[in-house]
């Protein structure tokens, strides 16, 4: 499987599939300017390959353009988005190419018809997740309810392989980060806060896992320091810790005192409405 990162200026929610060329990697040239991420993911086998979530054409120039003018390729997304030609149920699967399996997971909250996509190709898991989870954060609950965000992340996503690598449609991980030091100043946080200020872009290096339960955090420091991709987002997102009580024998209850709460929904709530006030 292999992934190219396109900065773009204009968000889609929208998921296209096939394109076919059979010598080299699909790629893309000319990028857009803001913090909004498009992914072209190829199978490497056959070199079928799909692009998720891209924005404004005129921001952008695919190779061979005229390869595309007669084509109508299927756009595969939830069932609002433009252009939809097919809605997977939600844990439906179908392949990409040769290799790549994609699993549909139904995650509804900032729109009522996200969907984030599981993708596999042998020992290789990365899961892209839109406007539902951020680096350090997740999105806002525009069409959905605190319930519905807990679930998308607490349950649906954190119950993914611990290895999956999270490729979210926004950089938002700096402004994450300087919400998570109001509410969870812990070393986890403050190694997320130097990776972001030294690094531009930080899609695909990280995972899903809770990997305070997994490994030792000198060995989670080296994997960071030897560029191999942090992997305990549920250490140091506070939305994914509004139920700690899960994470770990002894509950921790930072994010309870930061937010006034403990049932997890209304931390959920109140962590959700304390960092749109910053």
């Amino acid at each position: 499987m292999h992934i190219q990162s396109i900065p773009m200026c204009e968000y889609r929610a929208v998921f296209l599939l096939p394109y076919h060329r059979p010598n080299n990697f699909p790629r893309i040239q000319g990028v857009g300017s803001s913090n909004n991420y498009a992914y072209l993911v190829t199978d490497e086998a056959s070199k079928d390959a799909v692009i998720i979530d891209p924005a404004n054409p005129p921001e952008y120039a695919l190779l061979s353009l005229s390869e595309f003018k007669d084509l109508k390729l299927p756009v595969i997304g939830g069932k609002d988005c433009e252009s939809v030609t097919r809605t997977p149920k939600h844990e439906e699967t179908f392949q990409i190419g040769q290799k790549i399996s994609v699993t549909a997971l139904h995650t509804p909250c900032h729109t009522q018809d996200s969907i984030c996509w599981l993708m596999v190709d042998g020992d290789e898991k990365v899961v892209f997740t839109g406007d539902t989870l951020f680096i350090g954060g997740c999105g806002r609950f525009f069409e959905g309810t605190p319930a519905e965000m807990h679930k998308a992340l607490n349950k649906t996503l954190a119950g993914l392989p611990d290895d999956t690598k999270v490729y979210p449609g926004h950089e938002y991980t700096k402004q994450n980060v300087k919400f998570l030091t109001t509410v969870l100043q812990t070393e986890p946080v403050k190694k997320l806060q130097s990776f972001a200020e030294n690094n531009e872009q930080t899609q695909g290096k990280f995972t899903i896992a809770d990997e305070k339960v997994r490994y030792p955090l000198l060995e989670l420091f080296s994997r960071y320091l030897t560029g191999m991709g942090l992997t305990f987002d549920q250490e140091y997102n506070a939305f994914m810790r509004v139920d700690v009580s899960k994470l770990s024998s002894q509950k921790d209850p930072t994010i309870q005192k930061a937010t006034g709460k403990t049932d997890p929904v209304e931390v959920m709530a109140k962590l959700r409405e304390m960092k749109n006030k910053m």
